[in-house]
């Protein structure tokens, strides 16, 4: 009967201690949350949207295997999986981070590239427009010419504000389609001019 009294509070504190030992690994948690909310404020939505669904699917994991182990029962959890899904849930952010600020930085350069092409095509689909054929039928043509030029001189503009704003993907996107739309102008102008000459 002593022996009892001796060895309960003996079981009973080692069961203490196995049950506070089995405790989710917070602070590496909290360093992958962290992280990945660091990443969203690096705009990897919008610059490195791939690297980020795969750092919120890790961090997903994360949380279910906290999930999990915590409806366990006390002395049968371990959170050393837990523990390895949170560094990796970091590191993946981490990355996610990395690839926006690279992705945004890319397409600065893009759109920077563009607008130098696009003013270029502006000028050459002016100058184009200035000697287009003219004659009979062709005023609706023209006229039609001139409002898609006045769309492409908006287009860069807006662009360009966007740019100054930092917003690369919509500028870009701007002069892409500034750009596509100025080489049609010069694109339609060039047939016209061959039309006519092969009436000759």
């Amino acid at each position: 009967m002593r022996k009892m009294k001796i060895v309960m509070p003996l079981l009973l504190l080692g069961l203490a201690m196995v049950v506070g030992c089995a405790k989710p690994p917070q602070a590496e948690i909290d360093a992958a949350n962290a992280a990945l909310q660091a990443a969203k404020a690096a705009e990897a939505l919008e610059y490195a949207p791939a690297s980020l669904r795969e750092a919120e699917s890790a961090v997903a994991a994360m949380n279910a295997e906290i999930e999990a182990q915590t409806k366990k029962f006390a002395l049968t959890r371990s959170y050393k999986q837990a523990a390895t899904l949170a560094a990796d849930a970091k590191a993946a952010a981490d990355r996610a981070a990395a690839d926006a600020v690279a992705g945004k930085e890319k397409a600065k350069a893009d759109a920077e590239a563009l607008l130098g092409q696009v003013k270029t095509a502006m000028d050459e689909a002016n100058a184009a427009l200035a000697t287009a054929p003219k004659g009979k039928g062709t005023e609706m043509d023209i006229a039609a010419m001139k409002n898609d030029m006045t769309t492409v001189a908006t287009q860069i503009a807006e662009g360009e504000a966007a740019h100054a704003a930092g917003r690369y993907l919509e500028s870009k996107s701007k002069f892409e389609s500034a750009l596509s739309m100025a080489n049609n102008v010069k694109s339609q102008i060039e047939q016209a001019k061959q039309m006519k000459a092969g009436r000759k």
